[in-house]
């Protein structure tokens, strides 16, 4: 085998070994509320996530993750085995950058609500990433199931970028809203007035976050 090749297998046994001790709080986009869940699905360190994503039933395992963490358990599946085939991306200068998920059936259990906004930060979290920027504007939108839309926002001094002031201000904006027993069938999270300082460059993207290890 040649020595680059050899390199690159034994980084990746090193990857997969780390992966298996890391506490699942450690991983990269996993907050608070989602780590709860895992918790309570007995999920507490990558060895156990992927013992829920195992290839030995990969359609039933995958088809597990998704239904406790929706789109998002796709990406759990990938980074259990330390997999991470997010595109590597040039900068762009972009006004905002955002996310947003509609549901197939309306969401009308707050907790449910709040972990899927958390989930929504984490896709904004990456999306600023590939991007290499941060925002100081950010734009709560949400549609209830009669179709009435409205938009909450809060400007910061400073700009951010990290999932858990994203998730944190979201969920105070979300708070704020009088849901009057009505339920949800979309919610969205943007950051607008972008910091794009930085000259266009390809970035790298982190599986792990302070971890201080970045495969």
């Amino acid at each position: 085998m040649p020595f680059a090749e050899r390199l690159v297998e034994k980084a990746g046994a090193r990857a997969i070994a780390f992966v298996k001790k890391l506490p699942i709080e450690k991983f990269h986009g996993i907050g608070e509320v989602t780590a709860a869940k895992m918790h309570s699905l007995g999920i507490h360190t990558g060895a156990d996530l992927k013992q829920r994503s195992s290839k030995t039933l990969p359609k039933a395992s995958l088809s597990e993750l998704t239904h406790h963490f929706g789109k998002a358990g796709q990406y759990y599946y990938k980074i259990a085995r330390a997999e991470d085939d997010r595109p590597v991306e040039a900068n762009r200068v972009r006004k905002s950058i955002g996310a947003g998920t509609s549901f197939a059936q309306d969401l009308s259990d707050v907790g449910q609500m709040l972990q899927e906004l958390e989930q929504i930060a984490q896709i904004v979290e990456q999306r600023l990433e590939q991007h290499e920027t941060r925002g100081r504007t950010l734009t709560l939108k949400v549609k209830f199931s009669d179709y009435q839309q409205i938009t909450r926002s809060k400007t910061m001094l400073a700009p951010i970028s990290e999932l858990s002031t994203i998730f944190e201000i979201a969920k105070a904006l979300f708070e704020s809203i009088d849901l009057e027993n009505r339920n949800i069938r979309l919610l969205g999270i943007s950051l607008s007035n972008l910091d794009n300082t930085k000259e266009t460059q390809v970035i790298q993207l982190p599986l792990f976050q302070n971890a201080g290890i970045i495969f």
